[in-house]
C-alpha cells in the first residue's frame, strides 16, 4: 500500500463524525465496538507505513551525510595533492609534481561527484520529511480518536447498565403495592386478620363457657339453701 493511501485513510478516518454514526447505528454498542476494532487495525497499519517511511527516510539521510562528507574529504585530498605539487614543481620535479595535480584533478571529480548525489538527494529527503510529518500527524488524530471511540463505548455501557437497573427497580416498586388489597402483601394481612379473629372467638368462647360453669354452682347452692330452710319449717 503506498504512502499516499495511507496518510488518505488516516485524513479520512480521523475526521469521522462519531455522533453521526451514533444516530444511525441501530445497536450503537455493538457498532462502537466494531469502530474500535477498525480503527485499532487500521493504527496498527498505518503505524507501520509510518515506521517504514521514517526508516527510508533515515537511510536517505545517511546516504546525504555521507555524500556530503565525502565531498569534503575528497577536497581535503584534491588540497594536499596540489600543495604536494606545488612542493615538487618548486624543488625542480615537473614530472612528479604533474602526477599529484592529476591526482588532485582525480579528487576533485570525485569531490564533485559527490555533491552533486548530495544535492540531488535533498529534494526528494525534504519530500519526504513532509510526509513523514504528515503521517504522524493523521497517526497521532487516529490515536485521539481512538481513545474519544473508547471513551464514548464505556459512557454508553455505563448509561445502558443504569438504565436497565433503573427500568427493573421500576418495574419492582410497581408490582409491590401495600395499598392494594388485592396483592400478596393484602392477601396476607387479610389472612393474619382472620387468625387474629378467630384466637378472639376462640377466647371469648372459652370464657363464656366458665362463666356458665360459675352461673351453674351458684344455682346449685342457692337450691341448698332452699331445702335447708325448708326442713327447718318442718321441724
Amino acid at each position: 500500500m503506498s504512502k499516499q493511501t495511507i496518510l488518505g485513510r488516516v485524513t479520512q478516518l480521523a475526521k469521522a463524525n462519531i455522533n453521526a454514526l451514533l444516530d444511525q447505528a441501530e445497536d450503537p454498542q455493538k457498532m462502537l465496538d466494531q469502530l474500535i476494532r477498525d480503527y485499532a487495525a487500521n493504527i496498527a497499519e498505518a503505524e507501520e507505513a509510518v515506521a517504514a517511511t521514517l526508516g527510508n527516510l533515515r537511510l536517505m539521510e545517511q546516504d546525504h551525510r555521507e555524500d556530503v562528507d565525502a565531498a569534503k574529504e575528497w577536497g581535503a585530498k584534491a588540497l594536499a595533492a596540489s600543495r604536494k605539487a606545488d612542493g615538487l614543481r618548486a624543488g625542480g620535479q615537473g614530472a612528479e609534481a604533474d602526477r599529484f595535480d592529476n591526482l588532485a584533478k582525480v579528487a576533485l571529480g570525485r569531490q564533485l561527484q559527490s555533491e552533486k548525489e548530495a544535492r540531488t538527494a535533498e529534494p526528494t529527503i525534504a519530500a519526504q520529511t513532509e510526509v513523514v510529518a504528515a503521517l504522524r500527524t493523521g497517526l497521532d488524530r487516529m490515536k485521539a480518536k481512538l481513545g474519544e471511540l473508547q471513551a464514548k463505548r464505556d459512557e454508553l455501557v455505563a448509561r445502558a447498565k443504569s438504565a436497565q437497573a433503573r427500568n427493573t427497580m421500576t418495574d419492582a416498586v410497581k408490582n409491590i403495592d401495600v395499598l392494594d388489597p388485592t396483592s400478596e402483601l393484602g392477601r396476607f394481612e387479610d389472612k393474619v386478620r382472620r387468625e387474629e379473629a378467630r384466637a378472639l372467638g376462640k377466647e371469648e368462647l372459652a370464657a363464656s363457657s366458665l362463666d356458665a360453669q360459675f352461673e351453674q354452682l351458684d344455682a346449685l347452692g342457692d337450691q341448698a339453701e332452699i331445702e335447708a330452710r325448708l326442713a327447718a319449717l318442718k321441724g
